[in-house]
């Protein structure tokens, strides 16, 4: 059936199809800049990638002009060889094997209506047949990359289809490495590890001699940067060993280094293997010290306790079988708190029990208890009106344990079902916390908890939704708050809640440490860099900055005995700083 087109030409009804490309250009690079985190923004990219297609083969079915036969080939070559691209893709990584179509409908449909708008001068015949061309080889380029995991931004990574997976090129690397043979005993001393995620108190704040911060007089000295397996957690260290956790291959590792030179003392490896589109393979946590012992959880659930002289194992068990715990959407990354015996991490779970102990000397469950059904927090010890006890952040809300026996203390129910909450509560003093959710925009809260005879009051204090961390941990410092809101990294009061003032996204979605002698705030930066900032609420002010790592950081960074430590998914670095 004829179209009314004169001979010769195409008259395509255009603007549609511009209209359509420039959705998805706003759903995929705009949105989350306007509105990052926010239900808008997620569901602009959600359109950009599922949507904006549908509606694409809907124009032109119905409203482009086109012919009956162009109406049914040109959908074709637009869905066909991405279903192709996709079996393929599903050979060489099952995982995701729909990511090829999400990615390239997107960009398939930009060369088709990129086409058609530029060859508007050209015969019907020619502009045919260039665009059955461009489309089957914009099938072809989306065929010969694969996408490897997200930039700070969240926007796609994409590289060679022929390139190695990083988790199997740190493994050659490191299988590659000469051994590291000839170390001292592991000396600890608790006045100066730092054992566990955060430090003592998992409060990131750095004590004791931490160095010169005046990095443009005394720039700090490059110790050593190797490659490492991917992993979002970061160091421990402990006497002159760093402790961490990787993907190598198609193993878990836990892996203990000399802290001065990188040389790997021993390794630790499970036959498991965790990995999603955002952040790829590796583990999420971060390893736990104590009494000679490491304790780590790796991403699948596998938690287990090693010697840390030689790295051999003691016990492991995997928390899901153990305690019914639910494998969440991006892995399990709790880092383990050891107290009181027990072993305590999130298992989450559709049977409401979603805080575990285990015990520290068999591995055995010895509690399980709570209401958290999705999570990604750590532990957090405290001690108000005298009584010992534990704090989980869940979907369901802030809850308290008693650590021997997982009875539920308190809580305060804050319920958001499937929300990613990702932190543990801010310790403010003796009962008092803020406790945030970042994911959609939903802001921070300010608890006072207290103890009135047997009964347990928690009250608010006030609430405040111009600042919501999402994995991003934060410290505190003569009444301020220092941290990120999203991507902006921010100084907010504690009194009230109130900005005092807003550095911007500049450091993207990065972490942040106290060095508390100091007033100084050091802060890993999501491109790498690490930045020096003055703990102040008058203005934000940079003091120095150091080009530490390349490519995307959500790892934390760890200061210890007048070094910095930094590593990311692909490399690590330890720097020496000069001491004052």
């Amino acid at each position: 059936m004829s179209s009314g087109q004169p001979s010769g030409r195409w008259n395509v009804r255009l603007w549609p199809g511009l209209l359509l490309v420039a959705l998805v250009a706003f759903g995929l690079f705009a949105a989350g800049r306007i509105a990052p985190a926010t239900q808008f923004s997620v569901f602009a990219f959600v359109a950009a990638l599922a949507l904006v297609p549908i509606l694409a083969i809907a124009w032109w079915v119905t409203f482009a002009r086109a012919t009956r036969p162009e109406r049914v080939w040109v959908p074709l070559l637009y869905v066909l060889p991405g279903m192709v691209v996709a079996a393929i893709d599903v050979a060489g990584r099952p995982e995701f094997p729909m990511l090829p179509i999400l990615v390239g409908l997107p960009f398939v449909l930009a060369v088709w209506v990129g086409w058609l708008t530029l060859s508007i001068p050209l015969a019907k015949s020619f502009r045919l047949t260039g665009l059955a061309v461009l489309m089957v080889c914009g099938w072809v380029a989306v065929g010969l990359v694969k996408m490897d995991g997200t930039s700070g931004d969240m926007l796609p990574n994409l590289v060679s289809r022929f390139a190695d997976r990083p988790e199997d090129a740190a493994k050659r690397e490191r299988d590659e490495r000469t051994p590291f043979t000839k170390f001292a005993p592991l000396v600890p001393d608790p006045a100066l590890d730092w054992a566990e995620f955060r430090g003592q108190n998992r409060d990131g704040v750095v004590t004791g001699a931490v160095g010169d911060l005046d990095w443009a007089k005394h720039p700090p000295k490059l110790l050593w940067k190797q490659k490492i397996g991917p992993g979002w957690g970061t160091f421990i260290a402990v006497g002159d060993r760093l402790f961490t956790q990787e993907q190598l291959g198609d193993n878990e590792a836990v892996v203990c280094y000399d802290a001065a030179t990188g040389g790997e003392i021993w390794r630790h490896e499970e036959q498991v293997k965790f990995s999603e589109p955002i952040s790829q393979a590796g583990p999420r946590a971060t390893p736990t010290f104590t009494d000679g012992k490491v304790y780590a959880q790796g991403a699948t659930g596998l938690l287990v306790c090693l010697n840390a002289e030689d790295g051999k194992e003691i016990w492991k068990t995997d928390i899901k079988a153990e305690a019914g715990g639910v494998l969440p959407q991006w892995g399990f990354a709790s880092s383990p708190l050891a107290l009181r015996g027990k072993v305590i991490v999130y298992t989450g779970g559709p049977d409401g029990k979603g805080t575990s102990a285990f015990d520290a000397a068999t591995g055995k469950l010895a509690w399980s208890a709570g209401k958290a059904a999705h999570g990604y927090g750590s532990a957090q010890r405290v001690t108000i009106a005298g009584v010992e006890q534990v704090l989980m952040l869940s979907d369901f809300g802030l809850e308290s344990f008693d650590p021997l026996t997982g009875k539920v203390l308190w809580d305060f129910n804050w319920p958001r079902a499937g929300i990613n909450r990702s932190l543990q509560p801010t310790v403010l003093g003796e009962g008092e916390f803020l406790i945030s959710t970042g994911y959609l925009l939903l802001g921070t809260k300010r608890l006072k908890v207290t103890k009135q005879g047997e009964t347990w009051v928690v009250g608010e204090v006030w609430f405040t939704r111009k600042v919501h961390p999402y994995f991003n941990d934060a410290v505190v410092f003569d009444g301020h708050y220092y941290g990120f809101s999203g991507k902006s990294f921010v100084c907010m009061s504690l009194m009230d809640g109130s900005v005092k003032w807003d550095a911007g996204t500049k450091y993207g979605s990065g972490q942040v440490l106290l060095v508390k002698d100091a007033g100084m705030l050091v802060v890993q930066a999501v491109d790498g860099r690490v930045f020096v900032v003055k703990a102040t609420p008058e203005d934000h002010t940079e003091e120095a900055k150091l080009d530490a790592l390349d490519g995307k950081t959500w790892n934390h960074p760890m200061m210890n005995r007048g070094r910095l430590y930094v590593r990311n998914g692909e490399e690590a670095a330890a720097f020496e700083l000069k001491l004052k």
